[in-house]
């Protein structure tokens, strides 16, 4: 689990690539060039590890593209202490920069095989989220709610109403909304019943699995 020179160097000409992209949150760049992404990769891709696309990983599931990553995580514009939910830690990349952050996170993962594997890194590589929870996403996390800022890392066929009931007054719900290709999208809540949407183009992303039983 080495980070070498040369890594630390491919980190910060993928920053100059999301830069060129669009992102601008300082805050967010910063974490991405720190993260280790290839140590969240099997081994023989650390290749693949800094360049600006979405990879497999275990469970038939991705490890999002870093423009996505940065993407979502500019929307919610995370404070420091911030209650954040995450649905579907996956391999705990998207985790581990919303920890650079500074926020509390709270992340849920369908997949057993994931939820064990990311539950054991995380914390090896110095990332300790307040919770790292084996369930259901559309459920959201009710006993910790509300939230300043909710994200959900695959795609969800339609807004679960209980990630929107869990929001804080004036919190962010970053979801990518859609069957085959998804619109990323964003709710501010203003009040009670009240929210604001946004819409910011097309993206992919592996789908949101509900729990059938």
């Amino acid at each position: 689990m080495k980070d070498t020179f040369k890594h630390q160097g491919m980190r910060q000409q993928l920053v100059e690539v999301l830069v060129n992209k669009g992102i601008k949150d300082h805050r967010v760049l910063k974490a991405i060039g720190k993260i280790p992404r290839h140590l969240f990769m099997d081994s023989g891709f650390i290749d693949h590890a800094y360049q600006d696309k979405a990879f497999p990983i275990a469970a038939d599931q991705t490890i999002s593209q870093p423009y996505t990553v940065a993407f979502q995580s500019e929307l919610l514009r995370v404070s420091p202490d911030d209650k954040v939910l995450e649905i579907g830690t996956g391999s705990g990349y998207q985790t581990a920069v919303l920890l650079e952050l500074g926020a509390k996170v709270y992340s849920i993962e369908r997949q057993k095989e994931l939820y064990k594997k990311t539950s054991n890194f995380l914390p090896k590589i110095g990332y300790r989220a307040k919770q790292l929870i084996f369930g259901d996403g559309y459920k959201g996390l009710p006993e910790e709610a509300p939230f300043q800022s909710i994200i959900v890392t695959a795609g969800a066929p339609y807004v679960p109403n209980p990630l929107l009931s869990q929001l804080a007054i004036g919190g962010r719900l970053v979801i990518p909304v859609g069957e085959n290709v998804q619109v990323m999208t964003l709710f501010i809540r203003k009040g009670p019943k009240e929210f604001e949407k946004h819409e910011f183009g097309d993206f992919r992303f592996v789908p949101m699995l509900e729990d059938k039983n």
